[in-house]
């Protein structure tokens, strides 16, 4: 696995994986070239068979090293329709094999010369089955990755240290590094011209395509005050994805809590933790997370199940919206609330994604529930 797999007759670079609890896998590198320190970060594991742009570029990601446990990750390239978001906000990325060349006629470029624009560094050729069971027997792990030849070469002390120091994704503020700086406008695709108005937490591309098909949308940063978004008088507000921990966004749980009664409300991922928070409920961070898009859960309003794309690693603890909320949706795999509704107000949320790019697309209806209540004005 050469710098760049189909045009680089050179020997790929020699590295190393070490996890803080010193578990230590080798490999090779690819994509961004590190030379001042290794990449540093939660590891996690996402199940998908395809979609690796999109996970590669959810802002989700932020903070997280993201191993994919599909054996071969590149074969269809990379194409710019295909990101969900301005970047990329993940740490790393690990692979088992990274496809020698790509096939697609979409394609624009391959994999590793994507990693590299974006100055996002990988290693590949670990033991990857290896590294889930270990992230799944001890909960998602700091780690950190690079080279162990060449003028930046690292040993393992030195990588075990820099995942020692790793802070992970608990108590830290990473919607902030991921929310734009200034709220944007983008007219409808479809005929309904009401307004929307969309936290940034973290959102994703597909979701805003999804949002335009039932109005205006006006994108606000996370920090957006509830009569800020009040003074555009909106039809609706979505919450959107988003990184890492609910409590390191206070300001849009005050917000949240002020809009209740207000306007309807929908939210996805981190959208769902800060609704639940909002009303009163708890969260806690569950062992590895959610990540793939092949996860059960079932729609207790109609019975239906559902497959789902995930990709958290906190969850709101159900039981704790007993007094004050439905919970709509079970992941069949672990009994995690996948889905609330608020008793007293216009508002409900899901934690799984229904706007998934490359799908799956079983959950698309919840965006025909925003559409409907905001078509009844909350009632």
């Amino acid at each position: 696995m050469s710098a760049n797999p189909e045009t680089s007759g050179s020997r790929p670079v020699a590295g190393a994986l070490v996890l803080a609890d010193g578990s230590t896998f080798e490999g090779e590198m690819f994509g961004h070239q590190l030379v001042d320190g290794p990449a540093s970060g939660e590891v996690v594991f996402n199940t998908a068979l395809s979609g690796y742009q999109e996970v590669i570029t959810d802002p989700s990601y932020a903070g997280q090293i993201i191993t994919f446990t599909y054996p071969h990750i590149g074969n269809y390239g990379t194409t710019a329709d295909d990101n969900e978001s301005r970047g990329t906000f993940a740490r790393g990325v690990i692979v088992r094999e990274l496809a020698r060349r790509h096939s697609n006629h979409r394609a624009e470029e391959h994999l590793d010369s994507f990693l590299r624009g974006h100055q996002l560094a990988g290693i590949g050729g670990l033991d990857t089955r290896r590294l889930t069971r270990v992230i799944r027997a001890s909960g998602a792990l700091p780690g950190a990755f690079g080279p162990t030849e060449g003028p930046a070469a690292l040993d393992e002390a030195t990588l075990k240290q820099a995942a020692i120091d790793e802070p992970g994704t608990s108590g830290v503020d990473l919607v902030g590094q991921v929310t734009t700086a200034e709220s944007y406008r983008l007219d409808p695709t479809g005929p309904n011209e009401r307004l929307i108005v969309a936290y940034d937490f973290g959102i994703k591309s597909n979701i805003i395509h999804h949002l335009r098909k039932m109005g205006t949308v006006e994108v606000v940063p996370a920090t957006t005050s509830a009569d800020d978004v009040m003074a555009r008088q909106p039809a609706g507000v979505f919450l959107s994805n988003g990184p890492g921990d609910p409590e390191m966004v206070p300001s849009g749980i005050a917000a949240v809590t002020e809009l209740l009664d207000q306007v309807p409300i929908f939210g996805i991922c981190l959208g769902h933790q800060i609704l639940s928070l909002a009303v009163g409920g708890a969260v806690e961070k569950l062992p590895f997370g959610h990540h793939g898009a092949n996860h059960p859960v079932r729609d207790e309003t109609t019975g239906k199940v559902e497959v789902t794309s995930q990709n958290h690693n906190f969850a709101v603890v159900g039981d704790s919206l007993r007094t004050v909320a439905d919970v709509t949706h079970i992941n069949l795999n672990d009994g995690v609330c996948e889905g609330m509704a608020v008793r007293d107000a216009p508002a409900f949320s899901v934690q799984h994604h229904p706007e998934a790019s490359p799908g799956p697309h079983d959950s698309l209806y919840l965006f025909d529930r925003f559409s409907d209540l905001m078509d009844k004005g909350g009632n």
